[in-house]
């Protein structure tokens, strides 16, 4: 008897000691949420009406489009699964005057809310480097499954047009199934534009996107953009420097510059955070279209955060500690 009234102790404290967590967990949460989404209110400006919806026909829902957003970006930038982020919001405090359902919470419900989540990473782009000029430009694998179970994967069965691939990175030398995260990234550490494709499809694919989004600037590549007519092209079209390294065999060959190097190791350093901070390798996506807006999520939560070490005096590359 003694020691059942022992252990009965024990799990009553264990268990007070992990609800004690929750609620300290969940008041974090709810304290992040609202930082966010006054953020997203600041920047959504006439996008959404005075519900935080988008105009659109149908029935308005008691979760906002603009919380659904929001609260996409604070799972991602705490590194929270969609179970982990459903048990936060269902432990009983209200911290909204509405709580979302399971797909709200999952992703975001529609395109508008995608769209919607895009442009206010874009608005919030434009207020911490507006009139960045020199830019680095690069890709990196995203997988979907390990290569012993490509035969076996059902993303992109029902939509060949978005389905995954094999592909080829050279600078981790491995194969793999799935696709390719392309980035633009200024040199403040900033990404200005991004885009998901095939894993096979080729980098150079991505530029022909660039020079019309952009141009008199300078785009910092790695060997995998040499090529002359692309270079070429790009100059004419748009004003585009794309400085590019020539490879040993080639007769122009130099090292490269300094600065050159201290530029592009920027977009190697932000890639670096999206993996091992807001976890990018880490895919329960079932369909390409899930992948593409968490991996959406992902970079906003990312631009989110850079922002908030701006207003707090901080640089703005330190993102891991800057909601703490």
């Amino acid at each position: 008897l003694k020691k059942l009234h022992m252990s009965l102790i024990f799990s009553n404290l264990v268990a007070s000691k992990q609800l004690s967590r929750i609620i300290v967990d969940m008041r974090n949460f709810v304290t992040k949420f609202g930082k966010i989404l006054e953020i997203c209110k600041k920047f959504a400006g006439n996008q959404v009406n005075e519900k935080g919806n988008v105009l659109r026909r149908g029935v308005v829902p008691t979760f906002s489009d603009l919380e659904v957003v929001a609260l996409s970006i604070t799972a991602e930038a705490l590194s929270m699964t969609v179970k982990t982020t459903l048990q936060e919001v269902e432990h009983g405090m209200s911290w909204s005057h509405s709580q979302p359902d399971y797909a709200s919470a999952v992703q975001p419900a529609s395109l508008e809310d995608m769209m919607l989540g895009e442009n206010i990473r874009q608005a919030i782009v434009n207020a911490i480097d507006g009139g960045e000029t020199v830019f680095s430009i690069d890709s990196k694998p995203v997988k979907v499954c390990q290569n012993a179970r490509a035969n076996r994967c059902q993303m992109g069965k029902d939509d060949i047009e978005h389905a995954p691939s094999w592909g080829y990175c050279a600078s981790q030398n491995m194969y793999y199934y799935g696709y390719k995260l392309h980035a633009l990234c200024g040199i403040t550490g900033v990404i200005h534009s991004f885009d998901m494709t095939a894993a096979n499809v080729h980098d150079l694919q991505y530029l022909k996107d660039v020079q019309w989004e952009y141009n008199d600037c300078m785009i910092l590549g790695d060997k995998g953009y040499l090529s002359a007519p692309v270079q070429l092209d790009l100059f004419e079209t748009a004003n585009i420097t794309l400085d590019v390294p020539y490879r040993l065999n080639q007769k122009n060959w130099t090292p490269p510059t300094w600065a050159y190097k201290r530029f592009r190791k920027r977009i190697e350093a932000v890639f670096s955070q999206l993996n091992d901070h807001l976890m990018m390798i880490r895919n329960y996506a079932k369909k390409p279209s899930g992948l593409f807006a968490r991996m959406e999520a992902k970079v906003a939560a990312f631009t989110v955060l850079q922002y908030v070490n701006l207003l707090n005096h901080r640089p703005i590359g330190q993102v891991k500690y800057a909601l703490f």
